[in-house]
């Protein structure tokens, strides 16, 4: 374990300046009951994966679990589906390509989404079409407070837009340790999102489509929307799509009828958080070391030394911004470490 300061700014995508003053690094089950013990020391526990969708604190006082675990297997299949189990440290998108690679498919429209397969059902990750939760089999984690290891079911997990149960309930006291995802032997494209029915290399092929090429779609769509971290600074999606009434929507389209929106069960409309900010005239606006990317106006970026002080002012003055000239109110994608 690390005693002194420990410089975080490399494990969180937006790059702020951050450091913890305990930290351990997940590997291997071994290692539980004694993170267990050393928990019962803190006040509380933050588990790190791949830090995309997180705002860390500049001193960050809780104990840090560093997930770096790694393992891809098969663990069943049915006459109708592969269950593919993967390591919590697994990077996400090679998870994807692996199982491509091996001919599992139904995983592709969430193809280059940054972070890490244990971060995954946390934020209950979504792209094109397809939400985490319509490929979710069960998982494994560790209770940090009670000691011991629990399988969870999707009933378990309490999934809804952008959300789970490790978002909701006693931040820290679960260390997903391994994840397992339902793939369909007979695979249907996902094609409903309108950056997929227009990209040409998908539209040449038409019926003949395969999981690859959609994966080589998305992931052209995404670079070309979305700065790449490891260059920019960015936690990727910044905001949550709102979700508003009938009566809500129809008022916003009578003024703004270009609104770009999604009907949902219910009578209610998803509308599109980076319309509103465009509209604002926040894209590509900055504000010292942080702004809004030029290209997608629903990304803050870290231009070099930001704190996570800098993104929220930001952030909050979008929220404020959105909701006078709209009445909607945004909600934020990353978690705020305290």
């Amino acid at each position: 374990m690390q005693t002194a300061k420990y410089d975080l700014t490399s494990f969180n995508t937006l790059t702020l300046r951050s450091h913890a003053l305990a930290l351990v690094t997940y590997r291997s089950p071994g290692q539980l009951p004694l993170f267990s013990e050393m928990a019962s020391q803190h006040d509380s526990v933050f588990v790190l994966g791949g830090g995309s969708n997180v705002v860390l604190p500049e001193t960050l006082t809780s104990l840090v679990v560093k997930v770096e675990s790694r393992g891809i297997r098969l663990c069943d299949q049915t006459p109708t589906e592969w269950v593919v189990e993967a390591q919590a440290g697994e990077c996400w998108h090679d998870f994807v390509a692996h199982c491509l690679d091996q001919g599992w498919a139904g995983l592709e429209n969430l193809a280059l989404i940054p972070g890490t397969v244990g971060a995954a059902p946390v934020q209950n990750i979504g792209a094109y079409g397809v939400e985490l939760d319509q490929r979710f089999h069960s998982l494994s984690a560790w209770d940090l407070r009670a000691g011991r290891q629990v399988e969870m079911r999707p009933e378990d997990c309490d999934f809804s837009y952008r959300n789970s149960l490790f978002k909701q309930s006693e931040p820290g006291r679960w260390l997903i340790l391994a994840v397992r995802f339902r793939l369909p032997k007979r695979w249907t494209p996902v094609l409903g999102y309108p950056d997929l029915q227009r990209h040409p290399a998908l539209q040449a092929v038409a019926a003949d489509i395969t999981p690859r090429q959609i994966f080589d779609a998305v992931c052209e769509v995404r670079r070309a929307k979305l700065p790449d971290p490891a260059v920019l600074g960015n936690a990727g999606s910044f905001f949550k799509n709102p979700v508003v009434d009938r009566a809500d929507f129809e008022a916003i389209s009578k003024v703004h009828p270009q609104v770009v929106a999604y009907p949902l069960a219910g009578g209610q409309y998803k509308l599109a958080a980076g319309w509103l900010i465009d509209q604002a005239g926040w894209k590509g606006r900055r504000v010292g070391p942080v702004g809004v990317h030029d290209r997608q106006a629903l990304v803050l970026v870290n231009y070099g030394g930001a704190s996570a002080a800098d993104i929220m002012q930001l952030a909050q003055a979008i929220k404020d911004d959105i909701a006078l000239r709209f009445g909607v109110a945004l909600e934020q994608e990353p978690v705020l470490v305290a």
